[in-house]
């Protein structure tokens, strides 16, 4: 039978939602735990419907594109650490809340006029999965409210809920799907984030995808399909008035295919091809560009594990994206995708990561831009209920048409101690950091300090 377990700890690079500060919990089977320094725009953060992305790792032990030969430390289990859950039939439910004190330096996220205020944040949760032998069903549902001790236009509730299932047609044949909906806080940290708002910028974001993968002896091939649905809050401007963010609202399709083949049992060469749609609500007009668009993205690469020490993914390519408001112009380039798992003891976990993307843009003027970013993180058992972790990022924003760009770093540490299978806490401090080395932008720097105590059953 499968079992799912839960591992209480919390890492500051799982990110629950945009906006909701330090993460909450880290499931053991939760993958990408690096620690990028991720675009802040949705666009580049709600890509849960990608199905067959990233990294290929196959459950099937005798299949040419498993790479399980090791697992992380943030997904190892833990005897005597682990939730039992609620069984409810042929399901396991586990209930999961976690309250969170911080203090931010700087909420607003401002070069001048810095404010700090401290932060109570409760994070409910309860997910459920499927105990059976073939197919896989599962769903979660969790909301954040944060509170802050004296700007409390800051206080926000956000929700998120969502299922996904895997139907397991033959043992070489899968097809999966997913729908997520959530309420979502834009954080002030964000490129397009209004500064003349009275409160943070909130969104409604609706998701669904579908995938199938299917093998043929050293051959695998896959597809996906997914639709996001962006609709923006206006929030109310400082002197009276709102801020204006209809004209982000837009509906985002991808459409692609991979085909990997496998030259050993441990290494597999691969062709990703994506095509994408952006449709927005709101089309040209005296105060606003047409920011509707068509893109493509083609990488090639390799998959690989070097025994139980290495495994990893690396994709480069081209990609671009055509504008339908001839005045702004197309965006194109170097494209890549990367991730790099290296154990060099079976208690340590280093995570190298990379990305290369075209992300729609918040920025009034600006329909687009190139974002890249690395990542590093390191994470380390130092005894069975006890582990350490830290992350480093960087990143870079090129805006097309108004001669911006952003440069961000990001800092973090964090430490777990698991008290036993129902109660964790988690200390963590990360530092972050933008400036805009050309145009006009948001220059700060934030520090955020803080201690997370999760229940879970």
């Amino acid at each position: 039978m499968l079992t799912y377990k839960r591992l209480l700890a919390a890492s500051s690079a799982i990110v629950l939602g945009a906006g909701s500060g330090f993460a909450t919990s880290v499931l053991a089977q939760v993958p990408n735990s690096s620690g990028t320094t991720q675009s802040t725009t949705p666009s580049g953060a709600a890509r849960a419907g990608d199905t067959t992305g990233g990294m290929n790792i196959t459950s099937r032990a005798e299949s040419n594109f498993a790479r399980d030969r090791n697992i992380t430390v943030m997904q190892r289990p833990r005897e005597g650490y682990e939730a039992r859950g609620v069984r409810a039939g042929t399901f396991l439910v586990f209930p999961k809340i976690a309250l969170t004190a911080e203090h931010n330096d700087n909420i607003y996220a401002r070069d001048d006029n810095e404010i700090d205020d401290n932060i109570i944040r409760i994070a409910p949760e309860v997910t459920f999965n499927s105990d059976w032998n073939r197919h896989q069903v599962f769903g979660y549902a969790r909301a954040i409210v944060n509170q802050f001790q004296d700007n409390e236009d800051e206080n926000t509730t956000d929700w998120l809920v969502g299922v996904a299932g895997r139907l397991d047609v033959s043992r070489d044949t899968r097809v999966n799907g997913r729908f997520d909906w959530s309420h979502l806080t834009e954080p002030r940290t964000a490129p397009g984030a209004p500064q003349s708002a009275l409160e943070p910028v909130q969104y409604d974001l609706r998701a669904v995808a579908l995938g199938f993968q299917h093998e043929f002896n050293r051959l695998m091939v896959a597809g996906r399909f997914d639709a996001r649905t962006f609709e923006y809050d206006n929030p109310p401007r400082q002197g009276g008035g709102t801020v204006d963010q209809s004209f982000r609202d837009r509906t985002v399709t991808t459409l692609g295919g991979r085909a990997d083949y496998a030259v050993s049992p441990a290494t597999a060469f691969f062709v990703d091809l994506s095509t994408n749609k952006h449709e927005y609500d709101r089309g040209a007009s005296a105060t606003n560009i047409n920011r509707d668009s068509d893109g493509y993205q083609a990488l090639v690469g390799v998959n690989f594990e070097l025994g139980a020490v290495t495994r990893g993914e690396i994709g480069v390519g081209y990609l671009s994206q055509s504008f339908d408001d001839p005045s702004h112009g197309d965006i194109d380039g170097f494209g890549a995708r990367a991730q790099l798992e290296w154990f060099p003891t079976q208690l340590t976990t280093v995570t190298l990561t990379g990305t290369r993307t075209i992300e729609d843009s918040p920025v009034p003027g600006a329909a687009g831009y190139l974002s890249t970013n690395l990542g590093a993180r390191v994470d380390h058992e130092l005894l069975r209920n006890v582990i350490l972790s830290g992350y480093a990022g960087w990143g870079n924003d090129d805006y097309e048409n108004i001669g911006r760009e952003d440069r961000r770093n990001t800092l973090g540490v964090s430490a777990t101690y698991l008290l036993n299978r129902n109660v964790g806490l988690t200390v963590s401090f990360d530092r972050s950091k933008q400036d805009t080395r050309r145009g006009a932008g948001n220059d700060f720097e934030q520090n955020r300090v803080g201690a997370t105590l999760t229940a879970q059953f």
